[in-house]
């Protein structure tokens, strides 16, 4: 009997063509969804490739066929958009596309990437989890206000019999794709080189950071144990960016220049790169939101994803360890 099937949108992003390659090591049959222009690796034993989008739900219908499993990481998870609707049509309306035919499907269970900016930044001190209501009905950017409210859906509709699993993942490092998705481990390369020595707010406030390694354990165990209509923080430790920066320094054994930017200062740059973008239609380097979204602390628990589905963590050292070793090989073969 062939190995039951499970379907992944964005299966060519950063975690998820990491996820891709976890399933097919498990001896899974994949079949993922990417639309007609992303770059994708070539179809293979177990793995099949569905070319369509999520807004185009006759393309979710035909990629769904046979499948017993749906993972939904697909989003708009950039730093801007010429139009902020872009954030609510892909995150919103093709979340609720993949729920709908999932549910016409009959899919047995739906794991669903939602991200940790749902639950609001956290007061200095306090470390957030799953139960911690939201502090403020203010959203700081697009993303997280689009995520907000494909959420509450995607928990609507769990309410209502449909089997979905919900997991946040927090900040994701590590080696894969180097695209947008992996901003964090760009940025170490950044400042490895020496072209990162900026940090908004003096890079005092918290974060807390995850080893794509971790995340995509926790989405097969999400798959595997999770609960119905639960949430499940995936993250690793909380720390600041200040002393994030400086582990680069001590497992690289040299010193660089870190320039603490003053709020004011970051957020009239990252206006100047708004505006240039609307004007220009040139990629902003960052967006008043995002600078406002280091400007405060995301200090969360992964503890009841570790006691609900055996989720672990490696120690940060660790990680990074193994993401500056990659940065490193990845500059030789070039």
């Amino acid at each position: 009997m062939s190995p039951e099937r499970v379907f992944v949108t964005g299966g060519t992003g950063f975690v998820g063509d990491r996820l891709v390659g976890a399933l097919l090591a498990r001896g899974r049959s994949v079949r993922a969804l990417a639309r007609p222009a992303s770059e994708r690796p070539a179809a293979a034993e177990r793995l099949e490739w569905a070319t369509g989008d999520i807004l185009d739900r006759d393309s979710l219908r035909r990629g769904m066929d046979g499948c017993t499993e749906v993972f939904h990481l697909a989003a708009y998870a950039r730093n801007w958009a010429k139009d902020p609707a872009t954030f609510f049509r892909l995150n919103v309306e093709g979340a609720r596309n993949v729920f709908e035919t999932a549910a016409e499907a009959g899919v047995r269970r739906i794991v669903y990437t939602s991200t940790v900016v749902v639950f609001g930044p956290t007061p200095r001190g306090v470390v957030g989890d799953e139960a911690r209501p939201r502090a403020t009905s203010r959203y700081l950017t697009e993303y997280e206000e689009s995520k907000a409210v494909a959420e509450k859906e995607a928990l609507a509709l769990a309410s209502k019999g449909l089997p979905i699993v919900a997991v946040h993942p927090t900040r994701v490092y590590g080696p894969g794709k180097r695209t947008e998705g992996n901003s964090v481990s760009l940025m170490l390369d950044q400042y490895d080189r020496g072209r990162f020595p900026f940090l908004p707010g003096r890079g005092a406030n918290v974060g807390n950071y995850v080893l794509v390694d971790d995340l995509v354990e926790g989405h097969l165990l999400a798959l595997e144990k999770g609960r119905v209509g639960e949430r499940y923080i995936l993250g690793g430790e909380n720390v600041s960016l200040r002393d994030l920066l400086r582990l680069v320094d001590e497992l690289t054994g040299r010193r660089h220049v870190q320039i603490g930017l003053p709020r004011p200062v970051a957020m009239l740059y990252a206006g100047l790169e708004r505006e240039k973008a609307r004007r220009l239609g040139i990629y902003p380097k960052i967006t008043p939101g995002w600078v406002e979204t280091f400007l405060v602390d995301w200090a969360y628990t992964s503890a009841k994803a570790e006691r609900e589905l055996g989720y672990r963590i490696t120690p940060l050292r660790e990680g990074m360890r193994r993401t500056l070793d990659w940065l490193h090989r990845q500059r030789g073969a070039r």
